[in-house]
C-alpha cells in the first residue's frame, strides 16, 4: 500500500520536471518536437483566457493534444513492467497519467472550473510568469521547490482580467465591423445582367 503515496509523489514530481525542463526549455527551441506546448498550447491559452479551443478536436492527431496524450500513454506504459513487483505504485502511476490528461483538458475547456479547482495551473498560464507553477494535478512539488506563485484572487489578476475583457470586446467589435464591411450595401444599386440575344 505504500506504493500509492509513493506513486502520487513520483507522478507529481514527474509533472514538475517534465513541464519545466522538457515542455518549456526544449519547447522553446524552434522546430523541435516539444515546440507544440509553447507555440500551440500556451499561445492559445493566453489568447483565449485559459480556454484552449484545440481540445475540441480528436485526441488522435499529430497536434498538441494528440502529442500530449501519446506521451502520457507511453510514460504510463513504460512503468507496466514494474507491476509484478510494485502493483500499487504502477497502478497509481497509470491512474495519475489518466488523471493528468482529464484534469488538464477540463481546465482548458472550462477556465472558471480551472480557476476554482486548479488555481496553480491557471496561475501558470494566466499569471505574469509562465515559468512558475509547473504542476497540474496538485501543487505539491511547486510548493516543495519554491515555484508556487499565487495569482488567482490577487489585485494583479483583477486588473489583468479587466484589461483582457476590454481587449476581447475590442476584438469582437473589429470582427463585427469587418463582417459588416464585407457585406454588400443595401443601398448600392444592383446591376442588371445583360439580356441574352
Amino acid at each position: 500500500m505504500i506504493g500509492i503515496p509513493l506513486g502520487l509523489l513520483y507522478a507529481n514530481a514527474s509533472e514538475w520536471v517534465i513541464h519545466k525542463y522538457v515542455l518549456h526549455e526544449r519547447g522553446r527551441k524552434k522546430g523541435g518536437f516539444w515546440q507544440f506546448h509553447w507555440v500551440e498550447h500556451h499561445r492559445n491559452v493566453r489568447l483565449h483566457g485559459h480556454y484552449d479551443p484545440e481540445y475540441q478536436r480528436s485526441v488522435f492527431g499529430w497536434h498538441a493534444q494528440g502529442k500530449e496524450a501519446l506521451m502520457l500513454t507511453l510514460g504510463a506504459a513504460a512503468h507496466l513492467p514494474l507491476f509484478p513487483i510494485a502493483p500499487f505504485f504502477t497502478a497509481t502511476v497509470v491512474f495519475s497519467a489518466i488523471d493528468y490528461y482529464r484534469k488538464h483538458k477540463r481546465s482548458h475547456m472550462d477556465p472558471e472550473w480551472a480557476r476554482e479547482h486548479l488555481p496553480w495551473h491557471y496561475d501558470h498560464h494566466m499569471g505574469p510568469d509562465q515559468d512558475k507553477n509547473w504542476c497540474v494535478t496538485h501543487p505539491w512539488f511547486d510548493i516543495l521547490m519554491g515555484t508556487r506563485v499565487p495569482y488567482v484572487g490577487t489585485q494583479r489578476e483583477l486588473e489583468d482580467r479587466a484589461r483582457m475583457q476590454k481587449a476581447m470586446e475590442r476584438r469582437k467589435q473589429r470582427a463585427a465591423e469587418k463582417a459588416q464591411q464585407a457585406e454588400p450595401s443595401e443601398s448600392a444599386p444592383i446591376e442588371a445582367e445583360p439580356a441574352s440575344a
